[in-house]
């Protein structure tokens, strides 16, 4: 076995950039062709290698292919009926142009509370374009901090999976994380959204373009203003289904005792896939239906939602490839190996190796739990706030979102950008979250 595994971690990615940069090889191919070398350096066997890259596909793809094609069938439903225009119209004036950032925090925040980063971002893109488009601004201008406000959330409040589990782990309660979670996200989404936005937009002007189509819009179709509009109320009830479904049952399943009938109804409701299901047909409904659309025009929608992600579903079963492979190569063992032994703050330990797991694996779960299991002894041996332990390790499991996380191929297609763009945007603006992240919690602990 290959005994440097962070010199293999780093050598694909530079390779993996230069194939795709430099010699112009399609993501999808060089991902994959990364992935065989990568598996061939750290040792597993030749034989295995295949089965572990199917694998990688297919548990990323379970994940994530359902909600991917269900969120963008909403989004191209919410588009073509002239939903996101009426959202897009209302938020426009009620804000205006000089606030929208701001707005748009805001409403990623809500949403983000309950939805998981990938979730939120399929839900929300077609409402942030439409803004873009009627305002002539730059997506990215709005895109960019919509995207660091779910990865926050994401990282640092229950009931999202990472946090929810790492209260446990630790043992500490999960309404406490909730509220300090809160205290520390506002200050970090702040700084690594509309601020950091600033600062990327003055150096790479270049990334910041008007766009007046987003991928999959057909260029002869009618602009929405032209059609009969659904109201804004229905409107914002179709988008925020997902939120209501998977948000509001997962808040009520924690905080009531219900029978064992009426659990398993909540939680089937409330899974993912099947909340993103559900909204499908509640959009059918209002977006098409109501609307008088036929059933031709409602399927076109749905086939063009479809066809507009097909790339974006094969990038991310790519990088889980990429991720499997690193996994069963042991770079996670051998990260954690690094850390034993370690004699200082629990706070800023659990942020490093949650960082640096984020950095190798691409996974904030994987990175949040294994920085967790390493850090419980720590924090029963020294006084640290175990809530600000916690807090610590979700942000840092945020840090440097690149080639190995799903996020950075979603983000680079669904913004579009180049994969050096997305390196300069996406990934500084994760490390911005996890730095601030930290330092806000550092402020927090000195006082």
């Amino acid at each position: 076995m290959f005994k440097m595994p962070l010199l293999v971690v780093s050598v694909s990615v530079v390779l993996l950039v230069v194939l795709i940069i430099k010699f112009k090889l399609e993501t999808f191919s060089a991902l994959l062709l990364i992935s065989l070398l990568v598996g061939v350096a750290l040792g597993i066997p030749l034989a295995n290698v295949p089965q572990v890259i199917i694998s990688g596909m297919a548990e990323q793809l379970g994940d994530l292919a359902l909600i991917i094609a269900c969120g963008s069938m909403i989004g191209k439903l919410l588009a073509d009926a002239g939903g996101s225009y009426v959202i897009a119209n209302r938020l426009i004036g009620r804000f205006g142009k000089a606030k929208m950032q701001l707005a748009v925090v805001l409403a990623s925040a809500i949403i983000g509370f309950a939805l998981f980063f990938e979730v939120g971002l399929v839900v929300l893109i077609p409402i942030i374009f439409e803004i873009a488009r009627e305002l002539k601004i730059p997506l990215a201008k709005l895109a960019l901090p919509m995207g660091a406000t779910l990865n926050t959330m994401h990282g640092l409040l229950p009931p999202h999976p990472a946090p929810t589990a790492l209260a446990e782990i630790v043992g500490v309660n999960v309404g406490n994380v909730i509220l300090v979670g809160i205290v520390v996200a506002i200050p970090t989404i702040l700084i690594s959204g509309p601020l950091w936005n600033t600062v990327l937009q003055h150096f790479f002007p270049g990334m910041y373009r008007y766009q007046i189509r987003l991928n999959g819009f057909d260029a002869d179709e009618k602009s929405p203003c032209q059609q009969t509009l659904p109201h804004f109320s229905i409107s914002l009830l179709t988008t925020m289904m997902p939120v209501i479904l998977i948000g509001f049952l997962t808040v009520f399943r924690q905080f009531t005792h219900l029978s064992w009938r009426a659990t398993s109804l909540v939680n089937f409701l409330a899974d993912p896939d099947v909340a993103m299901l559900m909204s499908l047909l509640f959009a059918i409904y209002t977006m098409g239906k109501k609307q008088q659309r036929t059933m031709s025009q409602i399927t076109h929608s749905l086939n063009k939602g479809i066809k507009q992600v097909a790339l974006v579903v094969f990038l991310t079963g790519a990088g889980g490839a990429f991720k499997a492979v690193l996994e069963q190569g042991g770079v996670a063992t051998y990260i954690s190996s690094l850390f034993e032994g370690i004699n200082f703050s629990p706070i800023v330990a659990g942020w490093l190796i949650a960082a640096l797991m984020h950095v190798c694996l691409g996974s904030s779960t994987v990175a949040a739990m294994t920085s967790a299991s390493l850090m419980g002894p720590l924090i029963v041996q020294t006084s640290a706030d175990p809530v600000l332990v916690v807090l610590a390790i979700g942000v840092g499991s945020i840090f440097g979102d690149n080639v190995t996380d799903a996020g950075f191929w979603m983000v680079k297609e669904y913004f579009n950008f180049s994969v050096k763009e997305t390196f300069l945007s996406w990934t500084t603006t994760t490390v911005m979250i996890a730095v601030a992240g930290l330092g806000t919690i550092l402020l927090l602990d000195m006082l």
